[in-house]
């Protein structure tokens, strides 16, 4: 079935992909079209009647009479579909709700349609197209790939709607699709333990030595899954030896035994990968599957920085996109391999650009996606099939070029997530930038790093909390800081005006290897599930990183007593 399965997508997905660039060609027309359905299809919902979208026939009338509102004035409409009530939001039946994961804010409820998700769908087949020709083109195939998100729901509602992430409704909607497309069975998705979901997924796909793609939410979950092969490498090959699941994984017994039904051992392969091992003195995905032939992850904003560990792992395997989305959907759509510009996706929404000189507007004017400038920076809104209009995710996007007429966006930050010492408002944009330079001029690559603020002082000084990788020694961690106050300050003007003589000397505490690994545990345990975690590089929340242990903590000469 995989054989024949995987050619009939890439050829499904061609075509979409080839009808999605005729539609940027007429990208205004396609968006005014997509606003006018939804609005004939809504408009007797309960939210449809206030807001008389029956009456609503024009961009500039919808513009006028909807407000931009963020997800509070939403809370109480979909508190009441998780009740169960119909034709709240949605005209079509709710069939699971998104939960955000709540990691740079409150926890949110998405309604989920068959029309939301079959919106969304085509966006993924879209994507998949300009993957197989962007593979193709470099000699390089599209193929079965390794992914580790859980199909764990989180709950159901009192209304019986099951709700969770929404990798996790797009899994188990589209699961005939992905039990084709996933080099591991479906099973190997359910484990509720995380090393254990990881460690079967890697087991299964090591079995197969074609294997052509790695594939997760964010690049911290693919070095998660990397530091996962490398740690249990000679536990996978045993296991592919003998034909065994490690007794000491944390398994649901009925999980284990379904596993266990569909294993069996793979002694040649196993001895294929233990002299790789032998060798090498370890596995990395490059090692373990030759064919490997592309990794998709989400790009922009913090994705750099854990980008410049990948050729460690994955040599020259190029990086793909895939698609700019959050649980509110769909926003881009990525073209290139190695690109961070996705092309705005213009049937999956109808999009509008809000200018930075109108971001403290309570009702701001808005720009269309034909009229954005490339080089701006803009919050963008989205009105779509969940049953939300205008809404404002927070998310800023730069305009990088267009597409034909569509514009090519790349998420920035997510605004709200400021640190700011009085009012230079320091973005993780622009600290993700100093760290990327830090890492190439010092030849350092970091486990991760995050700014935060002083208590000591006012106003507070910034903290640069550094984990270095293991082994890894700072030899001059005076001119380090140094070199990352200048170069704060090169890219950001606020920030070197403050500077002068209003923000304090900066400080850098080196911290013990595995403090952020606490931290994402901390994480996890309020309740942010494991494939949804992003790591905030800048916090205002003093206590953030309380009870880490500082190794070393670095002041400025003129800082100095």
């Amino acid at each position: 079935m995989a054989n024949f399965f995987l050619p009939l997508l890439t050829a499904v997905a061609s075509r979409v992909k080839d009808n999605f660039i005729q539609q940027t060609r007429r990208t205004s027309q396609v968006q005014e079209q997509y606003l006018q359905q939804l609005l004939l299809a809504y408009r007797d919902t309960e939210l449809g009647r206030e807001y008389k979208l029956r009456e609503i026939k024009t961009i500039d009338q919808f513009c006028d009479r909807i407000p931009v509102l963020p997800y509070s004035s939403y809370e109480s409409y979909t508190e009441r579909i998780a009740e169960g009530q119909q034709n709240v939001l949605t005209s079509d039946r709710v069939l699971y709700l998104n939960l955000t994961s709540g990691s740079t804010g409150t926890k949110k409820l998405i309604p989920v349609t068959k029309r939301f998700q079959n919106s969304l769908r085509q966006a993924n087949l879209a994507s998949i197209g300009f993957l197989d020709e962007a593979l193709r083109s470099q000699g390089r195939q599209f193929g079965k790939l390794l992914a580790t998100n859980s199909v764990q729901l989180l709950g159901r509602t009192s209304g019986s709607i099951d709700y969770g992430p929404a990798s996790v409704g797009v899994l188990r909607m589209g699961k005939f699709v992905y039990e084709q497309l996933f080099a591991h069975p479906y099973e190997t998705l359910q484990p509720a333990e995380s090393l254990a979901r990881h460690y079967i997924c890697l087991l299964f796909a090591l079995s197969d030595p074609n294997l052509c793609g790695i594939g997760a939410n964010f690049p911290m979950l693919v070095l998660r899954t990397c530091n996962y092969l490398e740690k249990y490498a000679e536990d996978l090959i045993q296991d592919l030896q003998a034909g065994t699941i490690a007794s000491w994984l944390k398994l649901e017994p009925e999980i284990r035994t379904k596993l266990e039904q569909k294993w069996s051992k793979q002694p040649d392969r196993a001895a294929q990968l233990r002299e790789i091992f032998k060798n090498a003195g370890k596995l990395t995905p490059k090692l373990a599957w030759k064919n490997l032939s592309f990794v998709a992850t989400a790009r922009g904003g913090t994705s750099d920085f854990y980008f410049q560990r990948f050729p460690s792992y994955f040599g020259d395997t190029p990086g793909f996109g895939a698609v700019y989305s959050s649980a509110e959907g769909t926003f881009g759509i990525n073209h290139a391999l190695n690109n961070d510009g996705s092309i705005l996706a213009i049937t999956s929404g109808f999009f509008e650009f809000i200018p930075q000189d109108q971001w403290e507007a309570e009702q701001p004017q808005t720009l269309l996606a034909t009229e954005v400038k490339v080089g701006e920076l803009y919050r963008i809104l989205m009105t779509n099939y969940s049953g939300f209009y205008r809404y404002d995710i927070g998310d800023v996007v730069e305009v990088v070029g267009f597409y034909e007429q569509a514009p090519l966006i790349v998420f920035r930050y997510r605004r709200g997530g400021l640190l700011s010492s009085t009012t230079e408002k320091t973005t993780e944009f622009h600290v993700t930038q100093v760290m990327q330079t830090l890492q190439q001029e010092f030849n350092l690559p970091l486990e991760d790093f995050c700014f935060t603020l002083s208590d000591d002082v006012i106003p507070a000084r910034y903290l640069i909390n550094i984990e270095l990788a293991p082994s890894q020694k700072l030899g001059n961690p005076q001119e380090f800081l140094a070199r990352c106050d200048r170069q704060l300050q090169a890219i950001h003007t606020s920030y070197a005006v403050k500077r002068r003589d209003q923000v304090p000397p900066p400080r850098l505490r080196i911290l013990a290897l595995g403090s952020f690994a606490i931290v994402r545990q901390r994480q996890l345990q309020k309740g942010i599930p494991d494939s949804q975690l992003k790591f905030p590089h800048i916090n205002e929340d003093r206590n953030f990183l309380s009870g880490l242990v500082v190794e070393q903590e670095i002041k400025l000469v003129e800082d100095l007593d």
